[in-house]
């Protein structure tokens, strides 16, 4: 990765928020006054999932898997403790905070404004995304923050790793909590679609071109053929999320904003958590910084996938996991500026391995 600056975002990804907000009016209007479309892409489905939004967020995701390097993870014994700092915060305490503010949030807080039904499906969707730290927009946020590009890659990789065996019994555990019934058998099929496949495809294609064409060609030049497809897969997948949620957000508007409160306190909550025990631990601000923003942040391409899966294209599970994606980017620039105004509270390192 490149020393941080506002170029290293994609233009794309720099007004991620101002498009996912066109999609989302865009979407309304199309499901509003040409409900025809949304209900023809309605009828191609396969086991409850819907075959056109697979397809695009395999388009999604693909890119990002061909960027993990699992070579990269022999290298962990080097400095683990940022490691168990990632671990321990994405997958002991994230799922779990998350479902406690959420339910505090939906359940007591807006209790006037929100119908218990609707705050259960809320908290479905909040929950999905609490149980999937990022994979792909750290490596944008671990560039800003000028953090260690190859300790990037390691955290990335195990997290990829831990989402196939954690994410499926997290995910069962606090929704059977929160009396949803989740048939085990499309929450496998979910993850198989939208992690097992497109990850496999990833290495794969990894491996080849490098083998092929040597790994530079494959970083510098093969990647960068890539670099919009996940941001217009996601906002083509938008369209037509919003075109089925156009009557749920006519009816609710107000509910964008309070879900997205909870949303936002998690993210903060996060970061600090992990953020500061890298201080305490005495980590350097390139390990320490996107230690903190890969649990901050969600791999809302994942969460918004398996909720569509689980309870369809219009429901308010999905919706909730659709204002993850509203809100992140916002949020995660805002703690950019906060990691980079307090990196004089770490060690420096010696040397970045760049």
């Amino acid at each position: 990765m490149s020393q941080a600056k506002k170029s290293d975002m994609g233009f794309f990804q720099r007004y991620l928020t101002v498009w996912v907000a066109t999609c989302m009016v865009v979407g309304v209007l199309i499901g509003k006054f040409i409900p025809k479309i949304p209900e023809f892409l309605n009828q191609f489905e396969y086991a409850k999932v819907s075959i056109p939004t697979a397809i695009l967020i395999w388009v999604m995701i693909y890119p990002m898997m061909m960027k993990v390097d699992f070579q990269s993870i022999k290298n962990v014994r080097k400095e683990p403790k940022g490691l168990y700092i990632t671990w321990i915060t994405n997958w002991l305490i994230k799922p779990f905070t998350m479902y406690a503010i959420s339910s505090f949030f939906f359940f007591v807080v807006f209790k006037a404004f929100i119908a218990p039904e609707l705050a259960t499906q809320y908290l479905a969707g909040t929950i999905l995304l609490g149980a999937a730290p990022c994979t792909a927009m750290v490596f944008v946020w671990s560039s800003l923050t000028k953090g260690n590009p190859a300790y990037t890659v390691v955290q990335v990789a195990t997290n990829d790793l831990i989402i196939l065996v954690a994410f499926i019994p997290i995910v069962k555990l606090l929704l059977g909590v929160s009396n949803i019934a989740v048939p085990l058998r499309t929450l496998i099929l979910s993850v198989v679609l939208f992690v097992v496949i497109p990850l496999a495809f990833g290495i794969l294609t990894r491996i080849m071109m490098t083998k092929k064409r040597g790994l530079e060609y494959f970083e510098n030049t093969f990647l960068h053929k890539f670099d919009n497809a996940t941001t217009v897969g996601l906002l083509l997948m938008l369209v037509l999320l919003f075109s089925f949620q156009g009557e749920t957000i006519l009816n609710n508007p107000l509910h964008i904003l309070l879900i997205a409160v909870p949303l936002t306190i998690q993210t903060f909550l996060i970061f600090f958590i992990a953020y500061l025990a890298s201080r305490k631990l005495k980590l350097t601000h390139d390990i320490a910084a996107p230690a903190g923003m890969i649990g901050a942040s969600n791999f809302f391409e994942l969460s918004v996938a398996v909720a569509i899966a689980l309870f369809g294209m219009d429901s308010p599970a999905a919706l909730a996991t659709v204002v993850g994606v509203l809100t992140e980017v916002p949020v995660m620039l805002i703690l950019v500026k906060i990691a980079n105004k307090t990196s004089n509270w770490f060690p420096q390192p010696v040397a970045h391995n760049k």
